[in-house]
């Protein structure tokens, strides 16, 4: 049986968020294989500073779960998190990070204040960055384009 292509879903969650005026950034979380969050960026929609498409992946799966503690499961992002996400990341104890585009100016993974190499880093997952990079820079590139133009 073929292995489904999370990054691909991530991808289409982040074209969701482009459609609804967000920086395109997807989200997806799995668990055992099967999917069980997925979400796109909507901080202008909930009007919340907070509303990364990884935070948001991140609290559905805890709810769905009913733990805060998410140890197992792996999280597809289209762009390498910021601190934010990776603090999130961190405290919820996700076991790997796949992410696309590295971002040298938000990104805090390989770049920036590389979060997971802090000393005071409670928790941090395997690493995975690069996955379908030319795909998200895209989308990225795009969507910033599209907005220059108007």
């Amino acid at each position: 049986m073929k292995r489904p292509d999370y990054m691909a879903l991530a991808f289409a969650e982040a074209e969701a968020a482009a459609a609804r005026g967000e920086v395109p950034i997807g989200a997806v979380i799995v668990n055992a294989g099967e999917v069980v969050a997925r979400a796109g960026n909507r901080t202008r929609e909930l009007n919340d500073a907070t509303a990364h498409a990884e935070v948001l992946a991140i609290r559905e799966a805890s709810e769905k779960f009913g733990s805060e503690r998410l140890t197992g499961h792996d999280l597809y992002v289209t762009l390498e998190p910021c601190t934010m996400c990776a603090a999130a990341i961190s405290f919820s104890r996700l076991r790997r990070l796949y992410f696309g585009a590295v971002d040298d100016k938000g990104g805090a993974v390989v770049s920036g204040v590389r979060f997971f190499a802090a000393p005071t880093c409670h928790h941090a997952p395997d690493v995975y960055p690069g996955i379908g990079e030319t795909r998200s820079a895209e989308i990225l590139k795009g969507f910033f384009k599209d907005r220059r133009d108007l």
